[in-house]
């Protein structure tokens, strides 16, 4: 039986080239500041423009050939599965590939690499037929559930759900070393090696006095939205429900007023990371429940109460409180002057992070101006960011996820957030 929800061509292609026009990726506007860090970047920046046009093409070229809409529940199900085996099967050849070249054993590496570079390239012309398909159910069944749950204009999702899998630009953020605050964030070239990005990093914080960290990031609101290439499924559909979420915004005061201010754009992603998450949540329950996370164990009964309870395990490293712990120090150097000191504990800490089995490279102010955003849990990089708790005390208190987004999305700072929340009823 065919979706009731489709892209279609007609009355809608003006509507797509509109909305490209509207939504897209957070930038700064001109100052500056941002001016000064450009002169270092310049050249080295993402090109969004021809990566729009080409992505709007392909999902075009979708549009008139919906085949996925012909396609019953358990087929599509299948098609979607079959595709992240693929990609799996093509990270696995890329790290074999990686391995032959970086193996000092390996006398012919090119003769030794030739069979593995040509079934390297025979499945990227697998996903590159068999992608656009996974991506078209994928949207297809995003969009059913987020009209379930009425996020919808005359009975489609405004905007449609579009997205693309690609690899996806870094993200150069810069903050002043004085204070924790994201003063830019700019796209850089997908092509950029991690020595490039230290040597720019390098650049730009010797020559401005900045604290600053090229990171990757999963996602990016541009309009198709750009996603990350996985295998993880749940991560996968939070992902496209996050960044939907945010061009859902961005034709609203909350998205629009993005970059006005640091509190501004961390209720913007906090607001995305629950949505993304709930809307997630959704779709992997109606049509993947094998995938759903692990419910969590029943209470212990009254019966129970009188037992001795179990011996618990001696705790393991917990990231988000060490991390926690980690961002309020560092503010309260930084409040007191402690500029170097501050920067000698953050490193000593990513030291002990690392210890531990987390990969970070680099531990400074730029990498909490950016994660403390996304401050949908309590703790971690957000340290006591008020702005956080207060977007997850109004989705405590909505009666519907559509109704907390739709409420918080008409407010341009965090001043009305909390007048909103001053008026609502405990």
């Amino acid at each position: 039986m065919p979706w009731r929800y489709r892209i279609k061509l007609s009355g809608k292609f003006l509507l797509l080239i509109i909305l490209t026009q509207l939504l897209g990726p957070g930038n700064l506007p001109p100052g500056d500041e941002l001016a000064r860090i450009r002169a270092f970047t310049t050249g080295e920046e993402f090109d969004y423009i021809s990566w729009t046009l080409k992505a709007l093409g392909a999902k075009l070229e979708q549009a008139s050939l919906p085949v996925s809409n012909y396609l019953d529940e358990s087929t599509q199900k299948l098609a979607v599965l079959d595709y992240l085996t693929l990609v799996r099967e093509i990270q696995n050849t890329e790290r074999q590939l990686n391995d032959i070249y970086a193996d000092p054993n390996i006398e012919d590496v090119e003769v030794q690499a030739a069979p593995v570079r040509a079934h390297l390239e025979e499945l990227f012309r697998q996903r590159s037929r068999r992608g656009p398909l996974a991506e078209s159910i994928l949207q297809n069944q995003l969009a059913l559930i987020v009209t379930d749950m009425d996020f919808t204009l005359g009975g489609q999702p405004i905007p449609p759900v579009l997205y693309r899998s690609s690899p996806l630009p870094w993200a150069l953020i810069v903050s002043p070393r004085e204070v924790i605050r994201q003063d830019a964030n700019i796209s850089l070239k997908t092509e950029l090696t991690v020595e490039d990005n230290i040597a720019l990093e390098r650049e730009i914080d010797e020559a401005l006095n900045v604290s600053s960290l090229v990171v990757p990031v999963g996602g990016i609101g541009s309009y198709p939205t750009m996603i990350a290439q996985t295998t993880n499924l749940v991560w996968l559909v939070d992902v496209v429900a996050h960044e939907w979420i945010h061009n859902y915004l961005t034709l609203r005061p909350l998205g629009f007023s993005y970059n006005s201010s640091s509190e501004v754009r961390t209720m913007n992603e906090t607001v995305a990371s629950i949505a993304g998450k709930e809307i997630g949540l959704a779709l992997i329950a109606r049509f993947y429940p094998e995938f759903l996370p692990p419910a969590p164990p029943p209470a212990q009964s009254q019966s129970d109460e009188s037992q001795p309870p179990p011996t618990p395990e001696p705790p393991s490293f917990d990231f988000r409180a060490e991390m926690n712990i980690t961002r309020l120090t560092a503010d309260q150097l930084l409040a007191e002057g402690k500029i170097d000191e501050a920067e000698a504990y953050m490193e000593s800490r990513r030291q002990l992070f690392w210890e531990h089995g987390y990969r970070i490279r680099k531990l400074n102010q730029a990498y909490f101006a950016f994660h403390g955003a996304y401050a949908d849990v309590p703790g971690g990089a957000a340290g006591e960011d008020p702005v956080g708790a207060a977007v997850r005390a109004l989705w405590a208190q909505s009666p519907s996820l559509v109704s907390f987004v739709n409420r918080i999305s008409w407010l341009t700072s965090f001043e009305q957030l909390q007048i909103l929340l001053a008026g609502t009823p405990e």
